[in-house]
């Protein structure tokens, strides 16, 4: 393949012959570029002194501020240069070369002005007061290579694209590439974006106290890969962030009050009068306790007792234990039964005596003596 240099000599002719011909348009264009660059540099300060103020340091004004004094000044003098240089009417090569400088330029600070609004916004979106602090300081490290990684990768085929490269065959590798550590790293990443997924939405946070499955445990650390907690029996429970996500969770942190059932049986041979009167004494239990009665009432025929139900709600479960409050309604249910003389029923079971007939008569009757069988006494 024939290639020719450039002819050295030849260029330098060329630009003595444009510096002395064009001189003044060229001492116009840099006092021009010279205005241009203080301009910028100006804007940068600005950026700058807008991080000093006080206020919020991820509100919106902060992000912005500190992505613009991200801004280099070799990307500045570049603009500067870029906006002038028409009007020196300089020889093809050194505009060409201009031209490129100042692509390169844009494309990278593009990047960086990207990359520091993409981070901003999402430390905005998750704050240390949301209860994911830490594991966001966990993540933002791997966070901030995957998205300088991916933004970088794109400023680079970008400018290999201007530089007249085929990069059809590059794209293609790195799309590839990508595919192949998916695969590879598949549960790593699908635990990675669940715990990113907890962190946005916000299912739930740390120190709350949420259900899943059939345990009921209190959040005590999010990380990258599962999640910790704390069961109300005592026990650490860990589970991966994906495995958790895929559950029917119930969080119990947002409630304003909590429901409480209480099942309790009293025998059959209770008076009618006090069995029926018991839904009124378990009303006045509950609400002197300073709880909130919803409702009492005989729910079933149980095999050796008479069943009823106490459905009260606890006010502030913050406040107020759940278990607790279980065992100040029993404690001031079984005292009160006990004073009115109500008796719980416990597993009983009678045996009757039938007749051939069929009729039934007492199980121990009265024995007859057998003439020459000792006698017993009772």
């Amino acid at each position: 393949m024939d290639v020719r240099l450039p002819n050295l000599a030849e260029m330098w002719r060329a630009t003595l012959d444009w510096l002395s011909v064009h001189s003044l348009q060229i001492l116009i264009a840099a006092g021009a570029a010279i205005i241009i660059y203080l301009a910028l540099a100006a804007l940068l300060g600005f950026a700058k002194r807008i991080l000093t103020r006080p206020g919020d340091p991820l509100g919106l004004s902060h992000v912005i501020g500190r992505a613009i004094s991200r801004t280099n000044h070799f990307f500045m003098v570049m603009v500067a240069a870029r906006l002038v240089v028409s009007y020196a009417n300089p020889p093809l090569l050194l505009l060409s070369t201009v031209s490129f400088l100042f692509t390169i330029a844009a494309v990278f600070q593009a990047a960086i002005w990207a990359r520091e609004i993409i981070l901003g916004l999402i430390e905005r979106r998750t704050s240390a007061e949301d209860g994911h602090g830490e594991t966001l300081a966990n993540a933002m490290g791997l966070i901030r290579v995957l998205v300088t990684f991916a933004l970088f990768a794109i400023a680079a085929v970008v400018v290999l694209d201007n530089l007249g490269v085929n990069v059809t065959g590059l794209v293609a590798g790195l799309g590839i590439g990508g595919i192949a550590i998916g695969l590879a790293a598949q549960g790593i990443f699908s635990d990675l974006f669940a715990a990113l997924s907890i962190i946005f939405d916000k299912p739930f946070r740390r120190g709350e106290v949420i259900t899943y499955d059939q345990t009921t445990a209190r959040v005590e650390r999010i990380g990258l890969k599962s999640t910790r907690l704390r069961a109300m029996s005592g026990e650490k429970k860990v589970i991966s962030n994906a495995n958790l996500l895929q559950k029917e969770i119930t969080s119990l942190q947002t409630l304003a009050q909590r429901r409480v059932t209480f099942g309790l049986g009293i025998i059959y041979q209770t008076p009618d009068e006090k069995a029926d009167a018991i839904p009124d004494m378990l009303r006045q239990i509950v609400e002197a306790e300073g709880f909130i009665f919803v409702n009492a009432g005989l729910v079933r025929f149980g095999a050796s007792s008479l069943d009823y139900e106490l459905n009260f709600d606890v006010p502030d479960p913050d406040r107020h234990d759940y278990f607790l409050s279980r065992h100040r309604i029993g404690i001031a249910i079984w005292k009160r039964f006990k004073a009115e003389g109500i008796e719980f029923a416990y597993p009983t079971q009678t045996s009757f005596t039938a007749a051939p007939d069929g009729t039934a008569i007492m199980p121990y009757p009265d024995p007859i003596h057998v003439e020459g069988a000792p006698r017993r006494f009772t």
